[in-house]
């Protein structure tokens, strides 16, 4: 075993030692990132929420255990956890995740040495809770995931490649995620939408199905806490879900269209224009409102760091948990309207004083979630700005 200088840090009730390195990177000795130190708080969360749900004991797999602060974490933080498995290639990461795990003198957690997949294979129907949080794209692993999962299981999903799942490099998507995505405003979204149904459609290989109890974007990642279930039928339902979003660049209206092989519009019934489409992307709920309020409440039981930036990011997902897929960026239409923006909660009073559904996004501090379409909002910002003018 290579000598490194050895950095102690604190999260939450856990501490951990790891080799410092410069920057946080794949070719770090052992991966610790410290940027996902709420990814972590908001996963205790969840899956604390989801333990008391079943009411039961739970075991737990972290798939790719770094430094082990994930999995050391969960065991130390977690009321009614069993077992927890840690895996990871790397020799040098399995000693300090011993050597973690010792210093927080825990019990019945394992470290494995073995390929992320060929792990998930070899122990099928064994975890609760499965959390794959890779370097990069979980793609190549959730085939192996979905045939492990067991029925009423929980699959934690992070996927850091947000410039594949957002548009910016489309090639990358098709191949990875077998969706077409597309770069507009609400971008963020289409990847969550994108990850989900990759995840839907590949649990449905194997009768299953999923349920979005929690999801968001954040800095460099997206994250989703998946509730399996299983039975042919109710999968079969489940892929109604699936669908399309049609996006005119001209006006700015988009639209949905459930369905795999469903006829899609190729233009814009507002302004004629050709539509753009992303998909196949899962068009059902992201949120789920009941679950997010427990995740809320589950706060004033732990110690998390993060608690202020948990608490606001779990409220943002919780007020937009019922509202229509994708949202309105108030300086785009502005900006198309050549014209300079209102107040944004004025724009929100005026829709909602319409009668018309109006929310914000976690996805975008300037982001509205509307089912009063684009033609309402326009003429809402038209009317907006002509008051301030007088």
């Amino acid at each position: 075993m290579e000598e490194y200088k050895i950095k102690r840090i604190e999260e939450g009730l856990t501490k951990i030692e790891f080799p410092e390195f410069e920057k946080v990177s794949s070719e770090a000795p052992v991966f610790y990132n410290p940027h996902m130190e709420l990814n972590r708080d908001l996963s205790i969360l969840a899956i604390q929420v989801f333990q008391k749900e079943q009411d039961r004991e739970i075991n737990i797999c972290d798939l790719f255990g770094g430094s082990g602060i994930r999995g050391v974490r969960y065991k130390n933080e977690i009321d009614g956890v069993g077992e927890v498995s840690i895996n990871d290639i790397s020799e040098t990461a399995n000693h300090y995740e011993r050597h973690n795990i010792e210093l927080n003198d825990l019990k019945d957690v394992h470290v494995h040495q073995h390929d992320a997949s060929m792990f998930l294979r070899m122990k099928r129907g064994e975890f609760d809770v499965i959390d794959i949080d890779p370097f990069g794209t979980p793609s190549p692993f959730l085939d192996s995931a979905s045939y492990c999962s067991r029925r009423n299981s929980l699959l934690c999903v992070t996927a850091t490649d947000t410039s594949a799942l957002c548009g910016t490099y489309q090639e990358p998507c098709i191949r990875k995620y077998n969706s077409k995505p597309y770069k507009s405003e609400y971008c963020h979204e289409n990847g969550i939408r994108i990850l989900a149904g990759f995840v839907a459609l590949t649990l449905s290989k194997y009768a299953k199905y999923i349920e979005v109890k929690m999801s968001h974007s954040t800095e460099h990642y997206m994250r989703m806490y998946l509730e399996v279930k299983k039975g042919s039928k109710r999968t079969d339902e489940s892929l109604k879900n699936m669908g399309y979003i049609s996006h005119c660049r001209n006006c700015l209206h988009r639209q949905t269209s459930n369905g795999l092989a469903s006829p899609i519009d190729e233009v814009c019934p507002v302004c004629g224009e050709k539509l753009v489409h992303a998909g196949p992307l899962w068009l059902g709920s992201i949120q789920d409102g009941d679950f997010i309020q427990k995740m809320i409440d589950e706060t004033e039981n732990k110690k998390i760091n993060t608690e202020k930036d948990a608490l606001k990011l779990l409220n943002k997902c919780l007020v937009e948990a019922d509202a229509p897929a994708t949202f309105y960026d108030v300086h785009s239409i502005c900006k198309s309207l050549k014209l300079s923006a209102p107040k944004f909660d004025l724009i929100l009073d005026e829709i909602r004083n319409e009668g018309f559904e109006a929310v914000k996004t976690h996805y975008n501090p300037i982001g509205i979630k509307s089912d009063a379409g684009i033609e309402n909002i326009k003429r809402i910002i038209v009317k907006l700005n002509e008051n301030m003018k007088q």
